[in-house]
């Protein structure tokens, strides 16, 4: 992200400050400058710029833009060269002597003033932009950009301008995952006929469910009772419909497949499922290969978005030599088997149990 703001600044230098930049004897320059109008013109203009150039790195990771940005730091970056930096440091000068203590309590006033910006800012009506997750390719390409506006001085720099709006297309077209899995299965969000993620959980975990609200562009809390609206749970397991009607079951206990298993679309389970289990099913063994799953209905079936797919060899994470064409890229969905079901539980089923 620094390097980023760097290269906007660069940009902004070379393409659009020449004439704050004009020799002494421009009258009109000199008339702005003794006003001060050129040092609030330049702070202006770099926070914008440097704002702008840093957005794809904090969409990306963070999934919101903060459109007041700018303002933010008019108000804050004034007190922080003049008051909080040098506070700071005459502070650790005096500290060998004991006279540091004024200067930390003026660092601090700056400080005061720092969130009390922020918090102002904050309060303002549209103060965060929510941005749904995209894919590293239209990072690539924004970074592209970013490097053409910044470093080439000929008029080729304005591919870098094109590079960036087809970025910002790229990133508003990317499809939301209908279904998303956590990587032990405990958690699994299905997107309802709302358009909204609705939630099946048999452990609490606030961080993950944060994320996956935040990668949504959705507002919502994770307390918010609309979260498991539609869902219905027992002992036995959770079922949610997707948009399209279909039902996705998260199945806790051995005697549940059976149901589950013939009147799901797709199954979640830890549990050993019978061979003639007509729902596709997502279980601990594929969980455990790729880790977390997101999953988009086409029409064959699904495709998978897995933080570990199949043939991806890192130096953290080596791929399998067991990998098979169950961790591919899509999930089909499963023809109904004729005949009933086997639905006894297995074996380990059964001391999981007891």
């Amino acid at each position: 992200m620094s390097f980023a703001a760097t290269l906007g600044l660069v940009a902004l230098v070379q393409i659009g400050m020449p004439r704050l930049f004009a020799a002494p004897d421009n009258s009109t320059t000199a008339k702005v400058a003794l006003w001060g109008g050129r040092e609030i013109v330049m702070l202006t203009l770099t926070s914008l710029v440097a704002g702008l150039a840093t957005t794809p790195y904090a969409a990306f990771h963070f999934h919101r833009v903060t459109p007041y940005g700018v303002l933010a730091n008019l108000a804050a970056m004034p007190v922080v060269s003049a008051v909080v930096m040098p506070a700071g440091m005459l502070g650790l000068v005096a500290a060998p002597f004991g006279f540091d203590g004024f200067f930390w309590w003026l660092m601090g006033v700056g400080i005061d003033w720092m969130i009390l910006v922020t918090e102002w800012v904050a309060s303002l009506p549209g103060a965060v932009g929510r941005v749904t997750a995209f894919g590293t390719g239209t990072l690539v390409l924004a970074s592209l950009g970013i490097i053409l506006l910044g470093l080439l001085r000929t008029p080729l720099r304005w591919c870098g301008a094109a590079a960036l709006v087809l970025a910002a297309i790229f990133a508003f077209m990317t499809p939301l995952p209908d279904i998303l899995i956590s990587s032990d299965g405990h958690n699994v969000g299905v997107r309802g006929r709302d358009g909204r993620l609705h939630l099946m959980k048999i452990a609490k975990d606030s961080f993950l469910i944060k994320e996956w609200l935040a990668a949504d562009a959705d507002a919502r809390q994770v307390g918010d009772a609309s979260l498991t609206a539609g869902v219905s749970c027992d002992d036995d397991g959770c079922v949610v419909q997707m948009a399209d009607g279909s039902f996705v079951a998260l199945t806790l206990k051995p005697e549940a497949l059976a149901d589950d298993c013939s009147r799901a679309l797709l199954l979640v389970t830890m549990r050993q499922v019978p061979t003639a289990c007509a729902a596709t099913v997502v279980n601990a063994e594929r969980l455990r290969r790729q880790g977390a799953t997101a999953l988009r209905r086409t029409r064959g079936g699904f495709d998978v978005d897995a933080v570990k797919p199949k043939g991806i060899d890192r130096p953290w994470a080596p791929a399998s030599a067991l990998d098979t064409d169950a961790e591919s890229g899509t999930l089909g969905v499963r023809p109904s088997a004729p005949g009933a079901a086997d639905a006894t539980p297995a074996e380990a089923d059964l001391q999981a149990e007891d």
